[in-house]
């Protein structure tokens, strides 16, 4: 089991590295096929994973002033209880249904993957080019409440969300979007993973082998991921995420 973590930790993490947050979405997926885990166990695993590589990936952004520190709040403070009370929901729900629910949202992020133009929205914006606060605060507010539930409902950081929803919904810039979201993303991951851990029998070794090896390969492939094509390897990505859900689907709704 150690030898299957590690592996599947280098992965994540490789996925991590050369896409963002983005690439945890197939961290339940593996934890779940890969190491024999239920949702209810793999859930809180996945959250350890993303927020400790969010957190990893937020410092030299917060270094570099790259975070917009009032949006980044206004999402956890709706995000934040919409975790809790989507952990709550997701231990009442079976596990079937939680994987049928896993799948669709693979689905959705991988068209969000093919469809992302790169396109900066000038929702929050006025002339001077400063926020409008007044139009703002009920965007991300709602962002944050949508994001949250999603994380507590499946273990997902919600990248692949709240990235579209600062830059084309809200206007910042994609620099900053990237660093406020994951400093979002940290916040939801700790909320939703101490919503998780009561009564769940979890495997500390296995998780800390799967984590550590997620972070290592993460910070390599971070680095030479910086001479990849990123619009072709996204849309690669895109096509794997497809696969897997249609994986899941078939394993939960004709092999059971």
């Amino acid at each position: 089991m150690l030898a299957v973590s590690l592996g599947l930790g280098a992965l994540i993490g490789v996925l991590l590295g050369l896409l963002g947050g983005g690439g945890s979405i197939l961290a339940v997926p593996a934890l779940v096929y890969g190491m024999g885990l239920d949702m209810e166990q793999a859930i809180p695993v996945s959250l350890i994973v993303v927020g400790a590589a969010s957190a990893v990936g937020a410092i030299p952004k917060v270094r570099a002033g790259q975070v917009n520190w009032r949006m980044a709040g206004m999402f956890a403070a709706t995000g934040i209880p919409a975790t809790i009370a989507g952990s709550v929901i997701s231990g009442d729900l079976p596990q079937s249904a939680l994987l049928i629910g896993f799948a669709v949202l693979m689905a959705v992020a991988g068209t969000r993957l093919l469809l992302d133009d790169g396109r900066t929205g000038t929702a929050c914006r006025v002339r001077t080019g400063k926020v409008d606060w007044r139009r703002c605060v009920p965007r991300s507010l709602g962002a944050g409440l949508l994001v949250g539930v999603l994380t507590g409902l499946f273990g997902v950081g919600g990248g692949f969300l709240i990235i579209p929803a600062l830059v084309v919904l809200l206007g910042v810039e994609m620099s900053t979007a990237i660093g406020t979201s994951l400093l979002i993303i940290v916040a939801n991951s700790v909320a939703g993973t101490a919503s998780h851990l009561t009564g769940v029998d979890i495997d500390w070794s296995s998780t800390a082998a799967f984590v550590a090896a997620a972070m290592i390969a993460s910070l390599i492939a971070g680095q030479v991921g910086t001479r990849i094509d990123t619009a072709r390897l996204q849309r690669w990505f895109a096509y794997l995420v497809f696969a897997v859900a249609a994986y899941v689907l078939v394993q939960t709704l004709i092999v059971g």
